[in-house]
């Protein structure tokens, strides 16, 4: 029996949590990834009995859940808040837009998604942190002597006690390495645990195409980060093999525009390498969901997904548990 695949429901907010579910099930999937938006997961609804129906919900189209998501709530918890935040935070976190303010309430509500997971029954919150230091990325004008450091320090001030809550609940909280994160590479990943002093209840939800199109290894990150990976997001990107009007950096080019160097693609059509992925997994003893995200801006989504949850599928498959050739032993 392969590992379960899941569908991240996040890209598909303007479903409610019922029609994506069935939705996920009809395109072959095991369970969905709930996102912490839309109706799929609500953290400040989550109590027992909102839990209870969310699990006879899924039960009642036999469908499984290994992990909710908050990405959008984590973002703000570290970042240089402006007007784009409005818009994704719940409102009851943006309040009166004061920065401080929104990144205190955005920490609070992820405090209380650990909670609101420990009821809900799952041991794993995927997520963003945001960043300080992000503007940073390109040096110049020359980043002043101990910006960087007090970037990670200001992560780790806002993120440990965070992590605390985490840890008392029996729950992980998994990072999604990324640009705009804290953490987008091995080398700042490294850094961001050394920051928390290497906190347990701190780890990553391993998502390949976020890594592919900078040129970053992302089978090593598998192997550098073996006893953190809490979950692993299924996703394909695609890269150009010319030069392209905007490159790496984007160019403030939208999505799906045949200018950009990159871009996401359908699980099994991009440049990702999937199986030295799960061979790793596999030595590294990764038993937790595959949870396709499922982007591709040139693709029908049901058509799209569908076809991500099959390739998923066929390509998954369980260590050995013999040496091939111990039948020659004496």
């Amino acid at each position: 029996m392969g590992r379960p695949v899941t569908l991240f429901t996040g890209q598909w907010a303007d479903l409610d949590c019922e029609t994506i579910i069935q939705t996920a099930k009809g395109m072959g999937y095991d369970g969905v990834e709930l996102a912490c938006w839309g109706d799929h997961f609500e953290v400040a609804k989550a109590d027992a009995a909102y839990c209870q129906a969310k699990r006879e919900l899924l039960a009642k189209h036999d469908m499984k859940c290994f992990a909710i998501s908050n990405h959008l709530a984590g973002q703000a918890v570290c970042d240089n808040i402006d007007a784009r935040h409005k818009q994704v935070v719940p409102d009851y976190v943006w309040g009166d837009g004061d920065p401080e303010g929104v990144r205190q309430r955005a920490a609070e509500e992820l405090k209380n998604t650990a909670r609101a997971a420990k009821e809900f029954g799952v041991s794993v919150v995927n997520g963003f942190t945001g960043s300080s230091i992000w503007h940073l990325i390109y040096s110049f004008p020359p980043v002043l002597p101990g910006q960087i450091d007090a970037g990670f320090r200001d992560f780790a001030d806002r993120f440990g006690p965070i992590l605390d809550v985490f840890q008392e609940n029996g729950v992980k909280f998994a990072l999604e390495a990324h640009p705009t994160e804290i953490a987008f590479d091995i080398a700042s990943a490294e850094r961001a645990l050394e920051a928390l002093d290497h906190h347990p209840a701190f780890g990553f939800n391993y998502d390949p195409s976020h890594f592919g199109y900078q040129g970053v290894d992302y089978v090593e990150f598998l192997y550098r980060f073996a006893d953190r990976i809490f979950h692993v997001h299924m996703k394909d990107v695609g890269w150009s093999d010319r030069p392209t009007e905007a490159g790496v950096f984007g160019g403030h080019v939208d999505f799906h525009n045949r200018k950009r160097y990159w871009d996401f693609k359908s699980v099994g059509r991009g440049k990702i390498q999937f199986e030295p992925i799960i061979r790793a997994l596999n030595d590294i003893g990764y038993s937790g969901p595959l949870s396709v995200e499922w982007e591709d801006g040139g693709m029908d989504r049901i058509a799209g997904a569908t076809e991500s949850a099959a390739f998923v599928r066929r390509l998954d498959f369980p260590p050995s548990n013999i040496v091939f050739d111990a039948q020659f032993d004496r």
